[in-house]
Order: C-alpha cells, then structure tokens, then sequence
C-alpha cells in the first residue's frame, strides 16, 4: 500500500508539467496522466517501487505526448526509383503551384462568385478556359480523381444501358480499381468485345444494339500485351460510334498534355491528340504526368460536358479551392513548354541526365559511408520508372548507392532505420543490397541531413 501513496494525484502531476500543458493542452496532458498513473499502479502491484514509479512519471508523459503528436503524414525522400509513386503522393507541385494553394488557404476566394456581375459563378470556370486552350476541347469539367471522372461519365451515358469495351482493356490498377467494377457502380451494363489479345472493328459494330449508351477505349498504361495482337485504334472507334450516334469515351489514365519524347522519354498519347482523334469525350488524371494535385479532368463536346455538370453526382466529387487554386498555377506552365521542365518538378525529374545523377552518387557515397559506419556503400546504376501506371515497360537510366551490411537481414534493418528517421528516406532492396536511386534527390544536404 505504501508504494501506491507515493505516487502523486493527476492534479499533481499537471502542476510538475506546464511545459507539456502550453505545448499539447491540458485535455491531452489529462488523459496521458491518468493513463501513466494506471500504467504506475499496475507496475507496483506487480512489484515495482513506488518511490521509482513516480519520479518517472513526467518523464513518460512527455514522451507518450511526443509520439502521439509525431504525424504518418510527414515530408520523406523518395529514393525509390519511382518518381510518381502513388504510395509517397505522386506528384510534387511546381513552386508557382504551391504559392497559388497557400494564398487560397489563408483568404476568401472568389471560388463561385462572378466578379464583374456580382452573381454566382462556377468553380469549372478557373480551369475550363486553360484546359480548352491546351488541349483543343470545346469545354470541359473537373473532379476529384480521374476515377470519378470515368465513373459520372459512365452513369450520365450509360446508366441502364449498355458501355461495350474490349476485353483487352478491362484494366486493374492500383487499390483494387477494376473497370468492371466501376462500371457496375455506375449502373451501365458491360459488354465484353474481342479478345483479351485482338479486338476488330467488327466485333463493335456487332456488339451495337438500341441499348447501346457508350463505347468505352481505355488507355492500357499500366501493363502491355505484345505479340498477336490486334485492337481499334481511337480515329477508327470514334467513327463507329458517330456511324451509330453512341457517345465514344476514351480514359487515357495518367493524360499528358506535352509530348514526352521531347525530353528523351516514350512519347504517350497527349490529350490534344486524343481530342483531334474523335473522341467524344476524354478523361485523364490531373497528379500524374501532369504534375499538380489530385484531380480528375473531363474534356470534349460542350452538349456532353454539360450533361456531366448537371448529373447529381457532380457535386459529390467536385474539388476544393486549394485544388483548383494549385491546378490553375499548373496549368498555366503548359503555356510556356520550352522552360517546363526547368519549372515542373515531375518532368524536371524525368529528364534528369544520368550523367547528372552519377555525378551526385560520387560525392555522397563517401560521406553516406561516414554517416553509415557499420554499412558498405557502393555507387550503382539505377534503372528508374515514370509509375502510376505511366509508361510500365520503360525505364530511364538513373544512378544511386547500394548499401549492404553484414547478415542476411542488413538491408530490412537498414530500410526500418531509414523508415524511422525525423525525415524518412525510402529505398528499395534488390539482392542482398538497399538502393537508394538519387534521382529525386534534390539538394545533397536533405540527405545527409536525413541521416545525419
């Protein structure tokens, strides 16, 4: 009984920490007392001293406060060789883009409001006129995700009718997003055509009926099907549905509006060409190749987009001010494509010059070994991918350190490490070694300093 007197009251335990009440508040500083204090009780039943219980007491509450306040969602180096890694947030956004998002933070905004009549406006109309003007469209909308973006044109044009797509292009990506499921969320009815490998214009021609709402062509970015294959291309898909008066969707997944072999990489089909192709409307994501926030873009026939807009869903999966504040400042780079890579930080990525890179991995693997005493650290050639979907089957030549220790499990206690620095560094391992692949890396200091 003795040892339980020696511990204080919860009041008493406020009046030693102040510090911790300024810092966290004295609801949190409660609740993790009180909690400590039958930690302390159970301790001494079994045992403990009292006397010892108690002067550890602020100790360990200020420790519990630290580590509930440490949040998952914290800046880290992607060093992983995947420079939209949708696991470490895909994009970074351009300078110009986060300056607009902060400002739309911090004041009102005209988000929905017509400054030259004094009436209501529409939150489209900050990013229609620039999607247009990039991409050729006659109007366009935006939501949150190009998820969303398939999903509301789907139930606009084929609720309760049929959407015919190949088989070849019944795609799955990533957070178990499967095509078919999506369209039955939608409320239209899939109809397979062709094969999973060739797919003929006759097989949609005959797959045509009066319940036929859509024909649906989606972009396979994130997986190739090579060898005896066959499949519609957009002009020639766009024709039949126009011949049959159905509205032709095409998903381009991650959409690039530029020309990506201007910078050395696998050119993707951009959405002005997909636009100047036929199709009647044209979706694609607004965080990938494009490089901004979190979005969903719909472009193509003003009848159509406007259908869209009226659609319940709509307001549902619409976007915040934040967003549409970063997407405004990112869209308007496009207009200057001869400095875009010097100003959009996923492309500035993507051409990065190996020879750029190696020079990087040259002067810090001597003073990554410095930091890593117990470890050996090696430069290696890298092979880096776009991900996200984008360009699956290409890599671009990348450099970065290969560091190994002694015992089979050196690289996963390594990676742990890595994983529980103040600023995380995130690798990958591949036989027997942790590959650090620098080419996100900007400045050397971030990682020394990560490991330091």
């Amino acid at each position: 009984m003795s040892g339980f007197r020696a511990l204080p009251s919860v009041d008493q335990v406020l009046l030693a920490v102040p510090s911790l009440i300024d810092a966290h508040g004295r609801q949190a500083v409660t609740r993790t007392a009180r909690l400590r204090l039958d930690a302390a009780r159970a301790a001494i039943r079994d045992g403990a001293d009292g006397a010892a219980e108690a002067a550890r007491l602020p100790h360990l509450v200020a420790a519990d406060l630290a580590a509930a306040a440490v949040t998952q969602l914290r800046p880290i180096l992607n060093l992983t060789g995947t420079v939209l890694h949708t696991n470490l947030g895909r994009a970074i956004l351009a300078d110009e883009a986060i300056a607009a998002a902060s400002a739309a933070m911090v004041a009102p905004l005209a988000l929905e409001f017509d400054l030259q009549t004094g009436g209501r406006g529409q939150r489209d109309d900050h990013l229609r006129g620039l999607l247009c003007e990039l991409t050729g469209a006659e109007d366009a909308t935006i939501v949150n995700n190009n998820a969303a973006a398939v999903l509301i044109a789907l139930n606009t044009f084929g609720q309760d009718r049929d959407s015919i797509v190949s088989r070849g292009e019944l795609i799955e990506i990533g957070g178990a997003f499967r095509m078919p499921d999506i369209m039955a969320r939608a409320g239209t009815r899939l109809v397979e055509v062709g094969t999973t490998n060739r797919t003929h214009p006759r097989d949609y021609r005959d797959a045509i009926t009066d319940r036929t709402g859509l024909i649906l062509k989606v972009h396979t970015s994130n997986y190739r099907i090579e060898g005896f294959t066959a499949e519609v291309a957009a002009p020639d898909l766009a024709a039949i549905a126009r011949d049959a008066g159905v509205v032709m969707l095409n998903d381009l997944g991650a959409g690039s509006l530029v020309d990506l072999s201007h910078w050395g990489l696998r050119r993707e089909p951009t959405v002005a060409e997909a636009v100047a192709e036929g199709a009647d409307l044209i979706t694609f994501s607004g965080d990938k190749l494009l490089g901004g926030p979190q979005a969903g873009f719909i472009v193509g026939r003003r009848d159509l987009i406007a259908q869209i807009n009226k659609n319940p869903m709509k307001r549902a999966v619409r976007l915040d001010k934040i967003r549409i504040a970063a997407l405004q400042a990112t869209l308007r780079l496009y207009r200057d494509p001869d400095r875009l890579d010097q100003r959009l930080p996923v492309l500035r990525m993507l051409s990065r010059p190996q020879a750029d890179i190696a020079a990087q991995a040259a002067r810090l693997a001597p003073q990554v070994a410095a930091l890593l005493p117990d470890y050996r650290v090696a430069l290696t050639d890298c092979a880096s991918q776009i991900g996200s979907g984008s360009l699956p089957t290409d890599t671009i030549p990348s450099a970065g350190l290969r560091i190994t220790g002694v015992g089979g499990d050196a690289p996963d206690r390594l990676a742990a490490w890595l994983r529980a620095r103040p600023r995380p560094v995130i690798g990958h391992i591949r036989d027997g070694g942790l590959i650090l692949d620098l080419r996100c890396l900007g400045d050397d200091r971030d990682l020394l300093d990560a490991l330091s």
